[in-house]
């Protein structure tokens, strides 16, 4: 993900803060879905593990340009509010309603979805939550909000947070080394020498994959050995895995990186990481459902969906709960949506980091202007996160126009399934005139 994110020559978006300029009567609905266009970038997909096809940064902008931006721009300039006589059901317009869940319908027959679960916030207040298809297939039990679904590398953002969380307490800084005598981790892993530059590695590097290596292609250390545990696969990398790169000078997705983020938790807490993140970030947010992921169908949580995989990879046979702090959470959209708004720079719910540390975890570093610290981020104020495992793709979302949304599938093609999902949050939206007053947080 590189620094040519998004250059696109002169558009629609333009036309924005003009049309905005010259309708000072315009309704709010209006006025706010012209903002909403304006601030319209789709978010790219990451890297996914073990699937090495994806689109290209500038096919996916031009499939933008050329589809889903123009649709939301079209509905900045439908008719805002409510006609008379015309049916509101669950807050929204049933037309709306009908549109929003057509293009959900649309996406899963296109992608062969058994099971899709998305949340929607506008304005710190959760709007809409709602599942589509099976949960399991064999059982024909249907998809609800409460249902639990693996959400893969959107984990990322959660150790992030809980990092700086721990930045905020003074426990520790981004320029704190991770190994060697005097480091976070000390010698708890292997012994020294370490390999070329492994002493040189800080927090900020392992946040921003600029390690310098254990990238997530056919050698990603969290792939390998799925027998060992924590300690013993880092002692193994750290071994046998030299770092191709000096740190901080070369971007490279690395899971494992967010790995030894779990590990630099425990020690700093002195809890499991589950139970520190559950302390320090989730219990905060008002979230107390989400958990790490078992590796079995057997092991399947209570409401947690089955995963079904198109592209050959077994979703049963990977040590998902070693992914811990890098892609092994459980959660329901709503969690995620709950994460987010407490996370987003909006004052519409109390956040539970200070201003100024937000804006250093989403600030892209000078090694890939489209990561920050856990978080994908453009040049247009959104932040994102996707995932992708065999059985699974998710997506969350912040945009610069105060939505937050989440959407979890339990599948994944060997298509274009991540982006497409992207692109069917910002139709869903875009759908939408005039959205309700509700927030189903206070009711979840």
């Amino acid at each position: 993900m590189g620094s040519d994110t998004w250059a696109v020559g002169p558009g629609w978006y333009e036309l924005a803060p003009l049309a905005l300029w010259f309708l000072p009567h315009a309704t709010e609905t209006l006025r706010s879905s012209l903002a909403s266009a304006y601030n319209h970038v789709q978010a790219m997909t990451e890297p996914k593990e073990f699937q090495p096809a994806q689109l290209t940064r500038r096919s996916f902008c031009a499939r933008a340009l050329a589809g889903t931006a123009v649709g939301v721009m079209a509905t900045a300039f439908k008719s805002a509010g409510v006609a008379d006589g015309e049916k509101i059901e669950q807050g929204f317009k049933r037309g709306e309603l009908q549109a929003m869940e057509a293009t959900a319908a649309a996406f899963m027959q296109k992608h062969q979805v058994p099971g899709l679960s998305v949340a929607i916030a506008r304005e710190g207040r959760l709007a809409y939550a709602h599942g589509f298809g099976l949960a399991d297939k064999e059982k024909n039990e249907s998809v609800t909000p409460a249902h639990l679904f693996r959400i893969a590398s959107v984990s990322k953002p959660i150790t992030a947070t809980t990092i700086f969380r721990l930045v905020e307490d003074g426990k520790l800084s981004l320029g704190d080394k991770v190994f060697g005598p005097k480091a976070l981790l000390g010698t708890d892993y292997g012994e020294p020498p370490y390999q070329q530059h492994v002493e040189e590695l800080t927090v900020e590097h392992l946040l921003t994959h600029t390690a310098g290596g254990w990238q997530n292609d056919g050698s990603d250390p969290m792939f390998r050995h799925t027998g060992m545990d924590h300690k013993q696969l880092i002692t193994w990398t750290l071994a046998n895995q030299r770092l191709q790169n000096p740190p901080g000078t070369h971007y490279a997705y690395s899971n494992f990186g967010f790995c030894i983020l779990g590990r630099v938790i425990e020690k700093l807490t002195g809890q499991p990481y589950a139970e520190a993140v559950h302390k320090q970030v989730l219990g905060p947010c008002g979230i107390s459902g989400m958990c790490i992921s078992g590796n079995t169908r057997a092991e399947r949580a209570p409401a947690e969906v089955v995963y079904y995989s198109q592209d050959g990879g077994d979703p049963y046979g990977m040590n998902v709960r070693r992914m811990d702090s890098h892609g092994g959470w459980l959660a329901t959209p709503t969690d995620l949506t709950r994460f987010l708004v407490r996370v987003d720079k909006f004052p519409t719910k109390p956040d539970i980091l200070r201003a100024n540390t937000i804006e250093a975890m989403t600030t892209a570093s000078a090694a890939s202007a489209g990561y920050a610290k856990g978080w994908c981020v453009n040049k247009y104020n959104n932040w994102w996160h996707n995932g992708s495992l065999p059985g699974t793709t998710t997506i969350m979302v912040r945009t610069a126009s105060q939505f937050c949304w989440a959407a979890l599938a339990n599948t994944r093609g060997p298509g274009e399934i991540g982006g497409d999902l992207d692109q069917l949050m910002w139709q869903m939206v875009g759908k939408v005139t005039t959205w309700p007053k509700h927030d189903l947080f206070e009711a979840a």
